[in-house]
C-alpha cells in the first residue's frame, strides 16, 4: 500500500467558507462522510460481484449473471437508489475534495479493470474446462477486489493510502 500523505486525516488545511461550512453541517447524520464527502454506499456494486465470482466455481452457470454485470457510475447509483439522501449524495460527490475524490475514482477505476479481466478468464477456464484454474482465478480476482473495496471505503473514511497498479497486479498474479 502507498504511504498516506501527510496531509490532514480530519482537520482542515484552510479555513471552510460559510457555504461549505453550511454543506458539511447538512451531511451530518447521513451516511455521506463529512470529510471527504463520500458514501460508503455505493460500494455495494462491487460487493455483488465479489459474491458472484466466489460462487462461479461451485456454480459454474453463475458466470452469466458475472458477464451481465455492468459497473454503474457513482451517480448512476444513487440517481438508482431509494436512499432519501440521493440527491445529496450525488452534489456531495462532486463536492469532493480531489485529495479524496481523486484516489476512490482510482481505486473505483482498478476494481473496474480487475471485474473484466477476471470475468475474461473465468469464461476461457470454464470454456476449456480446467476447474482448478477457474476456482484459482475466481478465488483470487474475489480477494483483490475484496481488497480494493476496503481500499475504496478506507478512503471514503478519510485514508489518503492506495494501491497502485503494480500491486494489483501481482495480487492477481499477473
Amino acid at each position: 500500500m502507498t504511504e498516506a500523505s501527510p496531509l490532514d486525516m480530519g482537520a482542515n488545511p484552510e479555513p471552510a467558507s460559510a457555504d461549505a461550512q453550511e454543506f458539511r453541517a447538512s451531511l451530518e447524520g447521513t451516511c455521506i462522510s463529512t470529510q471527504t464527502y463520500l458514501a460508503n454506499d455505493y460500494l455495494n456494486n462491487f460487493n455483488e460481484v465479489v459474491m458472484l465470482l466466489e460462487m462461479v466455481p461451485d456454480m459454474p452457470d453463475v458466470l452469466e449473471d458475472l458477464k451481465e454485470w455492468t459497473p454503474v457510475t457513482y451517480r448512476q447509483h444513487f440517481e438508482a437508489s431509494g436512499l432519501s439522501e440521493n440527491q445529496l449524495a450525488i452534489e456531495a460527490y462532486e463536492r469532493a475534495p480531489e485529495r479524496f475524490r481523486r484516489p476512490f475514482d482510482g481505486t473505483v477505476e482498478q476494481m473496474k479493470r480487475v471485474i473484466a479481466s477476471s470475468v475474461d478468464r473465468v469464461e476461457k477456464a470454464l470454456a476449456a474446462g480446467e476447474t482448478d484454474q477457474l476456482k484459482a482465478i475466481a478465488v483470487g480476482a474475489s480477494q483483490v477486489v475484496g481488497k480494493l473495496i476496503d481500499v475504496a471505503g478506507a478512503i471514503v473514511h478519510g485514508s489518503e493510502a492506495t494501491h497502485d497498479q503494480g500491486e494489483i497486479d501481482s495480487l492477481l498474479g499477473d
